[in-house]
């Protein structure tokens, strides 16, 4: 059974040109969300209840239905795992068993590469930033304000409180120091 999935997009914000293009190419369902949101999506989750081994999803671009790339490979693995196939008009992307190269599998080393990629980025940038003398995460303390607050605190004339107004340290900051 052939069924198609829209929701508003920029440029078909009631659906009505991705509701014509389903119907032409043959869908005889269409879930149609009412929001853009990616966040709640119940006709799309509705729809992959329903869906039955060698029923086809057709949708008019690969942005209508998955809004990253993990999202992609994960409604992939979904539809591949229920025997379903997709078709997407705009990119003629059709992931049906005939057909010559494995979409999902293509999309899954995009993201992996998208993931790895920003991860070697972040790395990189930390690694620039150590050689510069700057350190990732929150600054750390004045030496001398560390300093004074144990001594405070050592002395037990002062209580927490009055030890972070004079010297800015907070009760779990000081110790933290306390334990080393």
């Amino acid at each position: 059974m052939n069924i198609g999935y829209a929701r508003p997009i920029d440029g078909d914000l009631t659906c009505e040109k991705q509701q014509a293009v389903l119907e032409e190419l043959g869908c005889e369902e269409i879930f149609i969300e009412t929001h853009s949101s990616p966040k709640k999506r119940d006709e799309l989750k509705l729809l992959l209840e329903q869906l039955e081994n060698g029923d086809r999803i057709i949708i008019q671009n690969l942005h209508v239905l998955a809004d990253t790339t993990r999202h992609l490979v994960e409604l992939l693995k979904v539809l591949n795992q229920k025997g379903i196939t997709l078709y997407s008009a705009s990119e003629q992307i059709d992931t049906a068993p005939d057909k010559l190269f494995a979409f999902q599998k293509i999309v899954q080393c995009l993201a992996d590469f998208q993931s790895d990629s920003i991860s070697a980025k972040t790395k990189a940038g930390l690694t620039m930033a150590k050689e510069k003398g700057m350190h990732a995460g929150r600054p750390r303390k004045p030496d001398a304000n560390v300093k004074k607050a144990i001594e405070m605190y050592e002395s037990k004339k002062y209580n927490l409180a009055e030890i972070k107004e004079e010297t800015g340290i907070s009760k779990s900051t000081l110790y933290r120091y306390l334990e080393n």
